[in-house]
């Protein structure tokens, strides 16, 4: 991995996107500390040390997360990307229901531009309310359960501004993930969120080590080395189906002949499914906080439901719906992302075949069965990797375990994220010192 990244400092284009792409991930962690305005900062950080300390500061660990400290600081940024990937799967979600949308999906580039623009126009108006709603529990003193408002006012005024610059925050950092897309290395938005984790990797491991003992703290650490080594090995593996080409004749060139091999990976999903269920767990919250009476916070059933079981990660009701979650979104995302009918159809429009099965549907039955098996012992890995650090807290009434940027949901984004990064970085020097066959 360094001899790649020394030899792609080397090359001049290679080099020119390489310091691109750092360039606006330091421009996104700046903006992740400029605070917005009408925020009273001093509150702030005084009810968020009290909140991170307390029972449900494993669950504010959690929305964190992803912003990578920012949306609990109300910074600029404090949305992050998660807007823009929440409307990315939803529209992805609508090619499968919407016929329009599926057409689109078929028009190739063109169709793929609008569906872009729509993702664009979807991601403001959920950052908009997303950011509304942080305001308001923020103005209600719910954000961080201290019961005082972080505001320096109440006025419709301040809060309009505040929504205002979250929601232009969120469209900055989605122009940021796109432009190191198209014009740097690697998927900008998975980027992003690697730049917010790593980011506070080193104030957690200080304040793991000065408040555990050194065994737990080498225990923490053997745990992260444990399942970053899990989550190399499962994130390489792969099934290669065996795939043959009939020659053909096209004007005096033969074409045609030979084999090659399609892979389906283990973990087909990525981490979107992660992503994704640990976005919904904090829904239910943020209702009950945005509908409940201040004066009476545990009033009614949903409130004692949400708050005795789906409130607290380290419960069982967490975890199990937490896990089923995750299951439910890597099949239903690999389903939109995999058609074993299309690829079994590409395959039959260029003469291949798979050794012992006809072309057409028996391929694709035999690919959708092949699939489902990988895809079984892909989201169960997905979800044990997810709910470990979970189990450890419901064991250790609260311990040190949970310190998000060493759990298994940041372990799994960080060496994902980093794999993807090299094997691009790897796949565009091969591409640039490629010699030819003949030489």
């Amino acid at each position: 991995m360094l001899s790649a990244l020394v030899s792609a400092f080397k090359d001049v284009d290679l080099r020119k996107k390489l310091l691109f792409t750092l360039g606006l991930v330091v421009l996104y962690r700046i903006g992740a500390q400029i605070p917005s305005p009408g925020v009273d900062y001093p509150e702030l950080h005084s009810a968020l040390d009290t909140a991170l300390s307390s029972e449900q500061g494993q669950l504010y660990s959690l929305v964190n997360l992803f912003s990578g400290g920012a949306l609990l600081q109300l910074s600029v940024f404090a949305i992050g990307i998660m807007p823009y990937i929440t409307a990315s799967i939803i529209v992805q979600l609508l090619t499968v229901v919407i016929p329009y949308y599926e057409q689109l999906k078929k028009e190739g580039q063109s169709g793929q531009a609008k569906m872009t623009q729509h993702t664009r126009y979807l991601t403001i108006g959920l950052a908009v309310l997303q950011s509304a709603g942080i305001v308001a529990l923020a103005q209600r003193g719910q954000l961080l359960g201290n019961g005082q408002s972080v505001l320096v006012d109440d006025s419709i005024f301040t809060m309009i501004t505040i929504i205002v610059v979250m929601t232009a925050g969120a469209a900055m950092v989605m122009w940021f993930g796109e432009l190191i897309t198209d014009r740097g290395v690697g998927n900008g938005m998975s980027l992003l969120i690697f730049a917010g984790i790593a980011a506070r990797v080193p104030a957690e491991g200080v304040n793991i080590y000065q408040n555990a003992s050194s065994i737990k703290f080498a225990a923490v650490m053997g745990a992260v080395l444990l399942i970053i080594v899990a989550v190399v090995f499962i994130e390489q593996g792969q099934r290669r189906i065996p795939v043959q080409y009939a020659k053909r004749m096209v004007g005096r060139r033969q074409y045609g002949g030979t084999t090659t091999y399609l892979p389906l990976k283990v973990n087909q999903a990525g981490v979107i499914p992660v992503i994704f269920a640990s976005s919904l767990m904090y829904i239910p919250t943020l209702i009950t906080q945005l509908v409940q009476d201040p004066n009476d916070p545990g009033s009614g059933w949903w409130q004692e439901v949400v708050m005795s079981h789906i409130n607290d990660p380290g419960s069982i009701g967490y975890i199990v719906v937490y896990f089923a979650l995750i299951i439910f979104f890597a099949y239903f995302y690999v389903s939109i992302q995999f058609d074993p009918m299309e690829q079994a159809e590409n395959m039959k429009k260029y003469g291949g075949f798979i050794p012992g099965f006809r072309p057409g549907r028996p391929t694709a039955q035999y690919l959708g069965y092949v699939l489902n098996r990988i895809l079984l012992f892909g989201s169960l890995y997905l979800g044990i990797i997810a709910v470990l650090p979970n189990i450890f807290l419901d064991m250790g009434q609260g311990g040190d375990v949970q310190n998000m940027p060493f759990g298994g949901t940041a372990v799994l984004i960080m060496v994902s994220v980093g794999l993807d990064t090299v094997k691009q970085i790897e796949a565009q020097l091969m591409q640039r010192n490629y010699d030819g066959i003949l030489r």
